[in-house]
């Protein structure tokens, strides 16, 4: 029977908050077949939501540093919704990782309540070596955008640890093939980059975008606009923090077109921080096109959704299918589960191939 899953995660913001807060309040799901909103798996392959557990976390916030798990996710500068009290990991102290450029520089500027801040005198921990000591199975990363040195160190601390990785965010590494060669030498799964959400302004623009090419209407331009009040639009506000957010959101919605856009007819990508509106996150989606006698057509779409909860309806289903390819010792990275809930897999595919592909990958008929 299958057993507990042990979870570690790197970077305890909103998305991690989320997470944690949907793992105990799923916690009395069974296996039924019984329809539970904001779950797409009841059961993953034989693992219920309840059967992940925390052993590890780290953060660089001096506010987080040091407390339970359940406490930390409730430090500022979260302002996520809360929708759940959690009462489990108490006893899981989040201690402190490398900052390297975890942190930008700007953030000193902003309130201390909006922002990071880290205390010099806490010395970070040896990584691998609490991974191992902890007993993990699987690293979250949930590095702030631009964080290529952080998430590089916390991937080399799996590989060292002999932990499976799991990249919810835009620095690429499953997704690029020297880094993966790495876990398939050391017999590790893998599942990245950049988590979509469940219904987020990615998979939204795709399923409009691939709508168009299927009913034959040529699209002439696209833009998607996104704005928000967590530190994740605040860390974006230096737009050289923002390179592989672009590629990656911009080459999700260009994989589903039969040819790609022209570079200036397609922007994708975070525009603006608005502090007041707090973990809501705002999508302004445009697409034009032209149909049957080139005639002109086009469609507006304003998305508004509470951004880190989105994020982690697809998260616990990336825990479970890594998982599941520990057990069947399979390793380098997870086509289906990154090609379904990622922004930048290793392989691009159309969404409704993708979820079937996670449905063969459940039942073994597919490797990975």
């Amino acid at each position: 029977m299958p057993g507990k899953i042990k979870v570690a995660i790197a970077g305890i913001g909103n998305c991690s908050s989320s997470l944690i807060q949907g793992v105990e309040y799923y916690k009395d799901v069974g296996e039924g077949d019984e329809v539970v909103p904001g779950l797409m798996h009841n059961v993953f392959g034989g693992y219920k939501v309840s059967d992940i557990e925390f052993v590890a976390a780290f953060d660089v916030d001096k506010r987080k540093v040091g407390k339970p798990l359940n406490k930390a996710i409730l430090e500022k500068p979260n302002n996520t919704k809360i929708f759940q009290e959690v009462t489990k990991w108490g006893d899981v102290v989040v201690q402190k990782g490398p900052v390297l450029d975890g942190v930008a520089e700007h953030m000193a500027e902003y309130p201390e309540d909006q922002s990071f801040r880290v205390d010099e005198s806490q010395k970070p921990v040896d990584v691998t070596q609490v991974l191992k000591d902890s007993g993990a199975e699987i690293l979250m990363n949930y590095m702030p955008v631009g964080s290529q040195e952080a998430t590089e160190h916390y991937a080399q601390a799996a590989l060292d640890a002999g932990c499976a990785f799991l990249n919810c965010m835009p620095v690429f590494i499953v997704s690029n093939a020297e880094w993966e060669k790495k876990f398939v030498e050391k017999g590790l799964p893998c599942a990245g980059d950049d988590i979509k959400a469940q219904i987020g302004a990615t998979i939204t623009h795709r399923t409009l975008a691939k709508l168009f090419a299927d009913r034959g209407v040529k699209i002439n331009g696209t833009y998607q606009l996104n704005v928000g009040g967590n530190t994740d639009f605040l860390n974006m506000k230096r737009h050289h923090r923002l390179k592989f957010k672009k590629i990656s959101k911009t080459e999700a919605v260009q994989s589903v077109l039969p040819e790609p856009l022209p570079d200036d007819n397609i922007h994708i990508g975070p525009s603006d921080w608005i502090p007041w509106i707090k973990d809501q996150k705002i999508c302004f989606c445009r697409i034009e096109g032209e149909k049957f006698g080139n005639v002109p057509v086009n469609i507006e779409v304003r998305l508004s959704v509470e951004d880190s909860p989105n994020s982690a309806g697809c998260t616990i289903d990336g825990i479970r299918a890594l998982k599941i390819a520990l057990d069947r010792g399979v390793s380098g990275a997870i086509t289906s589960i990154s090609a379904w809930t990622m922004k930048h897999p290793k392989e691009q595919y159309p969404d409704p191939i993708a979820r079937e592909m996670v449905e063969e990958f459940i039942v073994g008929k597919r490797e990975r």
